[in-house]
């Protein structure tokens, strides 16, 4: 499934139906008077987060939504029907904003919860209503009011507990595969992760977190450079962030000099992303080079205060450590485990 987090589309609400202008013609009623009805509200149009939604793809390719008018009113005192509504579906974490002032209209971040982003306008009156003593018989009515209509933007950012940022090709797909049932792309180049992923992470006695993997950045991410920083807005709305260094990487430039470049890039993108927690770990211990490397990487993090979790994703070795930090993390952080079965795996 094509992978689609942004998406304009435009709504347009429906109309309140005219208000009617009728008589009372009835056999036995030697003086009917007025008996137009009002006309029916027109149909909002609303925006609901859906847990069957994954992405914006949908509304990619349908782009404009628009909501019936109300029925107009009759005679006999009769109102018009009000039209239905109509629901956008979106998932779970999209933010709806107004695409012409940028206001953000809405942060939908919880399973059916909705916001009416066009809303329907109100039916007219019919005559009956406008009779008084001294205007026995108006012969007039309102008309409906007119229906909201309105570019709107929406942006999704996956709900997770914990990103995991990091250079290309570091094995944050083969960390996440390790640890959840998600399944990734993983391959022995660069930017195997084209999208986004989430995995659901089990930490024992019906306990659990959600993991995101991003694509790698690169130094000029910013700037566009390989998959740019577009997809930093998955991990925006994280409580920590899992950093993971490559020792084996060629040509190797230093641990310090990657982790540098990759928060530099965080921090080009919102200032509060490199205020998030972070947990720095040394990935593919399990290679020669990367063994003779790790003292001074473990010795040149030390000196600035930072803990390294050497762990290799491959063969398992020091996840335990490394879930372990994130638990502890995500609690100081104010962040309770889910209960399993409460939050669906993607």
């Amino acid at each position: 499934m094509k992978f689609i987090d942004e998406a304009k589309i435009y709504v347009k609400a429906g109309d309140g139906g005219r208000g009617c202008v009728s008589f009372r013609r009835e056999k036995f009623v030697p003086r009917g008077g007025p008996d137009g009805g009002d006309g029916g509200k027109g149909g909002d149009v609303v925006v609901r987060a859906s847990a069957s939604a994954r992405t914006l793809l949908d509304l990619k390719y349908r782009q404009h939504h628009f909501a019936r008018h109300g029925e107009h009113g009759k005679g006999s005192n009769r109102t018009g029907a009000d039209s239905p509504d109509v629901i956008v579906v979106v998932p779970v974490g999209t933010v709806v904003k107004d695409a012409r002032t940028g206001e953000i209209i809405a942060d939908l971040t919880v399973v059916d919860q909705e916001v009416i982003a066009a809303r329907g306008g109100r039916g007219g009156q019919g005559n009956a209503k406008f009779a008084t003593a001294t205007r026995q018989a108006p012969r007039f009515a309102q008309p409906g009011e007119p229906g909201e209509e309105r570019t709107i933007l929406l942006e999704l950012k996956l709900l997770a507990d914990v990103g995991i940022i990091g250079m290309p090709n570091v094995g944050k797909s083969t960390f996440i595969s390790r640890v959840s049932a998600a399944r990734p792309k993983i391959a022995d180049y660069p930017f195997t992760t084209l999208v986004p992923n989430l995995g659901v992470v089990s930490c024992g006695e019906g306990r659990s977190f959600v993991v995101a993997d991003i694509p790698g950045l690169l130094e000029g991410a910013h700037e566009g450079v390989g998959m740019g920083i577009r997809f930093l807005r998955h991990v925006e709305r994280t409580k920590v962030l899992f950093h993971i260094l490559d020792l084996s990487r060629e040509p190797y430039g230093g641990a310090g000099h990657d982790h540098e470049v990759v928060n530099r890039e965080l921090e080009r993108f919102s200032a509060e992303m490199i205020r998030k927690p972070q947990i720095v770990g040394v990935n593919k211990i399990d290679l020669p080079v990367s063994r003779e490397r790790l003292k001074n990487a473990v010795d040149f993090f030390a000196g600035k205060g930072i803990r390294v979790l050497p762990f290799s994703a491959a063969t398992g070795e020091g996840i335990a450590a490394v879930l372990q930090a994130m638990i502890l993390r995500l609690q100081e952080a104010g962040t309770p485990e889910r209960q399993e079965g409460a939050e669906e795996e993607s």
